[in-house]
């Protein structure tokens, strides 16, 4: 067994998932993240586990693929889920969280930790001779990156991502909204609604596809994983997608408005309810832009916009090309990836995959098999997809459903099938786990 820590390059939460998992196991840790010595497009804190896009962690129940694997990630000991349950935030069916909580939770664990000396400074060039988890996320240093193009001879493939709108909560009109969870779900008023009738509606969507954008660099085409829309992108392929989209009002009822045409949802930000995220509303707007049309919604009139949307480039690898499902690269056993940048796409993905490359240097130092979950679980499906899709139209995924092998016995309907699904995913994860002795 080496002497040599593992060197864990990133302190999102793949990073903070790896350090986690090889730390519990006895082994020493090198945690390098560059902030605050380098900032990135998107962070504002250096805090690790920072999150930037959206305070929701997606599904919480075991009826869709998030759900599984939330459930997955709690058995196998997550941090990332501790951290999560320790800072959640009313959000209905989702596990949203208080953002400074959750990055303040994993920063403590991360700090606390005796295995784990944390470094503050940038990495430009990949340790030799020493095994390296590369967690460095969508937002890889220009450094970094093109060091890895030279070792990894393959280009990066790459997508912009947005950011929503956060308001804070003092500054929206309550008198032109209504709180309820769709469907009721949780508590019935998780979320606070703003309804749009169809005519508010139109004149919202048509100055929204005319609003000015941000632009990018002339060198770099706009390429947005379909996942992550901006709003205005979304708006232009159709005067009724955002109302069948992000503003679609099924689940939500108001008495006096039986038919609801559209509606926004803000989701909270924070355990204060100082603040809320408007869902669905990623954006590439300007500044100014975004504060005339977004004020065009009903309760936003005298909106204050705690944070802004932005546009920032997205770096991820070619996994299938470069990959193993042990998430190890397929010419050095010893440098593996893990996050956004092995072609997951969400905050739980990313950890689900820390979890694993943690798990796997653990395993190579200590001279063990290497670990591949099951294809039927979450986790399998994610790696088996990151290291088995066609390269050639490689694009970031989300976990779901079809990702996972078909029932050996076809199941109908829709709801009886994926419960069937969920129940073998857990089964056989649980089976896996007393046979690796996790």
């Amino acid at each position: 067994m080496s002497t040599l820590p593992i060197v864990v390059i990133g302190g999102g939460l793949a990073g903070t998932e790896a350090a986690y998992q090889i730390a519990s196991r006895g082994l020493s840790v090198q945690l390098y993240e560059m902030r605050p010595q380098r900032q990135t497009e998107a962070h504002q804190t250096d805090l690790l586990g920072e999150l930037v896009c959206s305070n929701s962690l997606k599904a919480d129940t075991l009826t869709s693929g998030h759900g599984l694997l939330k459930a997955e990630l709690r058995r196998l000991g997550s941090l990332v889920l501790q951290a999560a349950d320790a800072s959640r935030v009313p959000a209905g069916a989702a596990l949203a969280v208080d953002r400074v909580l959750f990055a303040q939770y994993l920063t403590t664990a991360i700090g606390n930790h005796p295995n784990i000396t944390l470094v503050r400074e940038e990495v430009a060039e990949l340790p030799a001779g020493q095994m390296t988890i590369v967690a460095t996320g969508p937002l890889t240093s220009p450094a970094l990156t093109a060091q890895m193009q030279r070792q990894l001879g393959s280009q990066h493939l790459y997508f912009y991502d947005a950011l929503s709108p956060i308001v804070a909560a003092d500054s929206i009109d309550e008198s032109k909204t209504f709180l309820a969870s769709r469907y009721d779900v949780g508590d019935g008023d998780d979320y606070r609604n703003c309804p749009l009738d169809r005519a508010t509606y139109e004149q919202f969507c048509t100055a929204l596809v005319a609003a000015g954008c941000v632009k990018p660099q002339a060198f770099e085409p706009e390429i947005f994983f379909e996942g992550c829309l901006p709003i205005e992108e979304m708006a232009r392929r159709g005067p009724q997608t955002l109302a069948f989209g992000p503003l679609k009002p099924v689940g939500l009822r108001r008495a006096d408005m039986p038919t609801l045409h559209a509606v926004l949802q803000l989701r909270l930000e924070d355990t204060m309810r100082s603040a809320y995220n408007m869902v669905g509303f990623q954006t590439r707007l300007t500044y100014a832009e975004q504060r005339r049309v977004f004020r065009m919604i009903p309760g936003l009139g005298q909106a204050e916009f705690l944070r802004l949307g932005a546009v920032h480039r997205n770096t991820f690898l070619n996994a299938p090309r470069l990959l193993l499902p042990t998430l190890q690269t397929k010419h050095e056993p010893t440098l593996l990836f893990a996050g956004q940048i092995t072609g997951v796409e969400g905050y739980v993905e990313s950890a689900a995959t820390g979890l694993l490359a943690g798990l796997n240097a653990v395993a190579w130092c200590c001279g063990t098999p290497l670990l591949v979950p099951p294809p039927t679980t979450a986790h399998g499906a994610l790696v088996r997809y990151i290291a088995a899709a066609n390269p050639d139209t490689f694009q970031p995924m989300n976990i779901h459903f079809g990702l996972l092998p078909p029932l050996d016995t076809p199941t109908h309907p829709k709801k009886v099938r994926r419960a069937a699904l969920i129940a073998r995913a857990l089964a056989d994860l649980e089976a896996w786990q007393r046979s690796v002795h996790l």
